[in-house]
C-alpha cells in the first residue's frame, strides 16, 4: 500500500512539473513541504486524504531525484522502445507512468520489474484514458524483455 501511494505522489509531481514547466525538484520540494516532512513522527497526509508514511514518502522521492538525475537516459530508452509514437503525440499522463516505470527498472533493483509493471498499469488505468493500460503494459513488457534491463 505505501509503494502504490507513493508512486500516485511520484506521478503527480512529475505531472505538475511537467504541465506547469516547473523544475521537478522544485514542485517536489513543495509537495514534501505540503506533507509535513519537517514532523517526522507524524504520518504525512495526500491531496486526497490517504495516510502516507515516511517510508512511502521515500520511496516517492527516490523515484523523483532517481528521474530527475537520468531524465535523458530514460527518455532515450523510452522513444526507442515507442514505436509510432513522440513524446508530443502521447498522453502526459502515459509518458509520465512510463518514464517513472523505467526509472524503478533502471535504477531501483529492490523493486521486481513485475510488480512495477503492475502498479504502472493500475496507474495508467486511473488516472489515464480507456486504452491507457494496455498501451502502458505493452511498453514496459517490451522494455522488459528486449533493453537488456537487469532483473
Amino acid at each position: 500500500m505505501t509503494r502504490r501511494k507513493a508512486r500516485e505522489l511520484a506521478f503527480r509531481a512529475l505531472f505538475q512539473a511537467e504541465r506547469g514547466g516547473s523544475p521537478l525538484l522544485e514542485v517536489w520540494q513543495q509537495a514534501r513541504a505540503e506533507l509535513t516532512l519537517d514532523q517526522p513522527d507524524l504520518e504525512a497526509e495526500d491531496a486526497y486524504g490517504d495516510r502516507l508514511d515516511s517510508e512511502g514518502i521515500a520511496f516517492a522521492e527516490t523515484l523523483i531525484e532517481n528521474f530527475a538525475e537520468h531524465k535523458e537516459a530514460i527518455d532515450q530508452r523510452l522513444s526507442e522502445a515507442i514505436e509510432g509514437w513522440s513524446f508530443n503525440q502521447m498522453s502526459q499522463t502515459d509518458l509520465n507512468i512510463l518514464r517513472l516505470a523505467l526509472t524503478e527498472f533502471l535504477y531501483l533493483s529492490n523493486v521486481p520489474k513485475e510488480v512495477t509493471i503492475e502498479m504502472s498499469v493500475r496507474l495508467a488505468k486511473k488516472f489515464g484514458g480507456e486504452e491507457s493500460g494496455r498501451f502502458v503494459n505493452g511498453v514496459l513488457a517490451k522494455l522488459y524483455r528486449k533493453l537488456d534491463i537487469p532483473v
